[in-house]
């Protein structure tokens, strides 16, 4: 190459997410903050992808420059049957919510969200102890089978769980074991009693969603409970917990901590989940 001739731009790594619908991700947001924030060379996109287009837009992301992607749903289990390796928890968690592309095209697949979870709980309650008592974990939706995943490897010795729907809460028995205590959702109440970590993993109380009505008289005053929502912040159910005297930890942090794998593999650099990483989240 002669001195006249312009120099090749370097490798530009691209990452992205993709849901239908998408537009309401905030994960662009964060990756592009912490993109910023470390001065990397990179971009992160959202992009809306229908179910019946997936296994193609798999296949042609790496052979565009992607590294990688976030997926959320609805294609979270669709891409466990197309990824060509899985990790242990992914497929006891029977979902994927990232996803690594090797520069071989072959297309690795993980989920943080019970990294996450923890991570969230240990940063805004450093002194919780998983085995202080029995955890309750309201709702057994994917979410929901994250985070009892999360709870039994921390050390949850019991683990209280409930849905709507029952069948669902003892399909996450029979694949989690015996420390596992299904309970009735009208008797939801009930299993709050004496829990040491108390988990809505529903979407209920959310921003445009029914609110959870769970009664919290049976609540001691020494739990901690947190709430897989952020929109609200604080939700109805915090509040009340607040007001009984727990300590509670919001939804937001397990967003923040479970995109920071994801960012360090595509990226290079681990990413710091800090007060203002959540400010520019929440603007």
């Amino acid at each position: 190459m002669t001195d006249d001739q312009p120099s090749r731009p370097a490798h530009v790594p691209l990452a992205g997410v993709i849901g239908m619908p998408i537009a309401h991700s905030r994960s662009p947001r964060l990756h592009g903050h912490w993109l910023r924030r470390y001065g990397i060379a990179g971009h992160y996109i959202p992009m809306p992808v229908m179910p019946e287009h997936l296994a193609e837009v798999l296949r042609a992301l790496p052979r565009l420059g992607f590294v990688g992607i976030n997926v959320t749903i609805p294609h979270k289990e669709a891409v466990l049957t197309l990824a060509d390796a899985v990790t242990d928890r992914a497929a006891l968690i029977g979902a994927a919510n990232t996803l690594i592309f090797r520069p071989d095209g072959k297309i690795h697949a993980d989920n943080t969200d019970g990294y996450g979870f923890i991570a969230n709980l240990r940063q805004n309650a450093p002194d919780w102890q998983p085995d202080a008592g029995p955890a309750a974990v309201i709702g057994a939706g994917g979410a929901a089978r994250a985070v009892v995943a999360s709870l039994l490897d921390s050390g949850v010795r019991e683990l209280r769980i409930t849905n709507r729907t029952r069948i669902r809460s003892e399909q996450i028995k029979a694949e989690f074991g015996a420390r596992l205590v299904v309970y009735d959702w009208a008797q939801a109440g009930n299993m709050l009693e004496g829990a040491a970590t108390v988990v809505n993993a529903t979407s209920l109380g959310m921003e445009g969603k029914q609110p959870l009505r769970v009664p919290l008289d049976a609540l001691s005053p020494d739990a901690l409970v947190t709430d897989l929502v952020y929109t609200p912040l604080m939700t109805p159910f915090l509040l009340d917990a607040q007001a009984r005297g727990c300590r509670v930890v919001d939804g937001l942090g397990m967003l923040l901590h479970q995109a920071a794998p994801g960012f360090e593999r595509w990226f290079g650099r681990r990413p710091e989940v800090d007060e203002e990483t959540r400010r520019i989240v929440l603007e």
